[in-house]
């Protein structure tokens, strides 16, 4: 005689006694979809859609859903909201705080997802999966979701100058290839467009086979360096605007000018270390190297237990720039104590794996310089120079 399996008596729909109105935003360019969990609606997500960067729409059906949940239940709960970091940037966020809205923007990459090798995708699967994950952040689940702190508006405007550099920096390299590659071809190979006499050079410059330069190839080079001789004019504006603002910043915090004391630190390191990581608060080491995305990633399963290297999943203009100054700190740095943990790494490897080990140096720079500039603990064995 068969036997009947037995029933868990455990809920199986979403728990409705919930204290607020959970919310999420799926944004994109055309419109944005609000999926919401009211209390007294059931286990069921509304959704609604207004177009993009309609905020009177996207008020109005916030006000909608919390006339709705009071007539169901007689109580008037408050509005909570999640966004995905991504293209909108912060705006939405800021208006919802000031419309006294509790607001959430979350790391999409932190959200956990099914692992099937072809996994459903569209907006209206996010944004459920949006406003569970909400759920489970409010519940105090931990690990269930990464949070992004929101900058301030004027944090997020400090950034700009460092950044903009980079971009104007990585355009100058192009042009410069792009020139130097155009001369190759006629076979003139000591051509440096950087140098203050690039115009002079070029007119003297003949081809390999002992012609002038071609007429259009020429013309060509001159728009080049007219482009070049642009970017050159803004990199110097921009180099003098993040030296007013370092110098302003120093009224405010000490630790800009303690980064430019150290020798092997410049205005733009400082510049970068100071709006890009150092000016948040971290309560520990682990939080400092994985916001710059130098944490290593472990790899354990049963007897398996190895390291995967450092998880990139930080501010990735931050853990470039660190890199480049464990190269520099090396250097100038030669009696520091992290410079000769670098070495006798290194020679213990045989001179092999500097590149692994370097990007541990940088991880350990970093937090050793968030140490100096929030408590004053000075890096052993750091030359600091004299003011």
């Amino acid at each position: 005689m068969p036997v009947a399996a037995q029933r868990s008596e455990a809920p199986t729909t979403i728990q409705t006694d919930l204290g607020a109105i959970f919310v999420s935003l799926e944004l994109s360019q055309s419109k944005w979809l609000i999926t919401s969990l009211s209390p007294g609606g059931g286990e069921k997500m509304s959704k609604h859609a207004v177009a993009a960067g309609d905020v009177a729409g996207l008020l109005a059906r916030f006000a909608e859903l919390k006339r709705k949940a009071r007539a169901r239940s007689g109580r008037c709960f408050p509005i909570i909201v999640i966004q995905e970091a991504g293209l909108d940037g912060f705006w939405i966020h800021r208006v919802l705080e000031i419309e006294g809205i509790e607001s959430h923007v979350v790391d999409p990459a932190s959200i956990a997802t099914s692992r099937r090798r072809r996994r459903a995708k569209t907006n209206r699967i996010d944004g459920e999966a949006l406003v569970r994950a909400l759920l489970a952040y409010q519940r105090g689940e931990p690990r269930v979701c990464a949070m992004v702190r929101v900058p301030t508006p004027e944090e997020e405007d400090r950034r700009r100058l460092s950044r903009e550099r980079q971009a104007l920096t990585n355009e100058r390299v192009q042009h410069v290839n792009r020139i130097k590659g155009l001369l190759f071809s006629q076979g003139v190979f000591d051509y440096e467009p950087l140098r203050r006499d690039r115009r002079k050079q070029l007119e003297e410059r003949k081809t390999g086979d002992g012609r002038p330069l071609p007429a259009h190839l020429k013309a060509q080079i001159g728009r080049e360096l007219d482009r070049l001789e642009l970017l050159l004019k803004q990199i110097k504006v921009i180099e003098a605007a993040r030296d007013a603002m370092l110098a302003a910043t120093q009224v405010v915090s000490p630790a800009p000018a303690m980064l430019l004391a150290v020798k092997g630190i410049g205005s733009e390191f400082a510049a970068v270390l100071w709006s890009e990581g150092l000016s948040r608060h971290f309560d520990n080491r682990r939080q400092v190297a994985a916001y710059a995305g130098l944490a290593p990633t472990p790899w354990q399963s049963g007897s398996v237990n190895h390291d995967q290297g450092v998880s990139k999943s930080g501010n990735p203009r931050l853990r470039t720039t660190m890199i480049q100054m464990a190269w520099l700190w090396v250097r100038h740095q030669p009696h520091a104590a992290l410079t000769l943990w670098f070495r006798d790494r290194v020679k213990q490897n045989g001179g092999r794996l500097k590149k692994t080990t370097i990007v541990a140096l940088a991880r350990k720079l970093l937090v050793a310089l968030w140490k100096y500039v929030n408590a004053g603990v000075v890096i052993e064995g750091a030359i600091i120079k004299t003011v």
